[in-house]
């Protein structure tokens, strides 16, 4: 099974990322993300039902409306939410979804890794990106942190 070092690279050596979660009042882990992603010079496009654009990214009510599939999807919604959006990736075709989850739920739903099963889906049900893309200090911090108790996300590989 791969490590979530190596998931993790692979799911950002993608060109384009759907971000859903990034909310136009900008104070969310998506809007973070986000705007990292953007630094890096990713394609990107925002998931939001209501939004046109976050933070400057065109946005689109769901995957169906995208002018063109992105390679991932990267999930930081409520985890309500994940259940449609996993179906969503699943219908579409897209093999690989992050789901965002430091402390606590996160946006992970216990669906999640079923659907992944189902669609054949490589999810990484926890973590964050900016804990692999150049990280901060925090970042860093808790990907050290959830390295040594153990509880960093297992990918689920299909």
């Amino acid at each position: 099974m791969k490590s979530i070092e190596e998931a993790a690279q692979e799911f950002l050596a993608q060109k384009s990322i759907a971000v859903a979660g990034a909310s136009s009042k900008g104070d969310t882990a998506g809007n973070i993300v986000l705007k990292k992603l953007k630094k890096f010079g990713y394609n990107l496009s925002v998931l939001h039902p209501n939004a046109e654009e976050v933070d400057g990214v065109k946005s689109y009510p769901d995957i169906t409306s995208l002018p063109e599939l992105p390679d991932v999807v990267f999930i930081a919604t409520h985890p309500d939410v994940t259940p449609d959006l996993m179906h969503e990736c699943g219908k579409a075709g897209i093999k690989r979804v992050w789901i965002h989850r430091s402390f606590g739920t996160g946006s992970y739903h216990t669906e999640a890794e079923e659907i992944a099963n189902q669609y054949g889906i490589t999810l990484i049900p926890g973590g964050c990106p900016m804990m692999f893309l150049e990280p901060d200090i925090v970042h860093r911090c808790m990907r050290w942190f959830l390295s040594a108790t153990g509880k960093e996300a297992r990918p689920v590989i299909n």
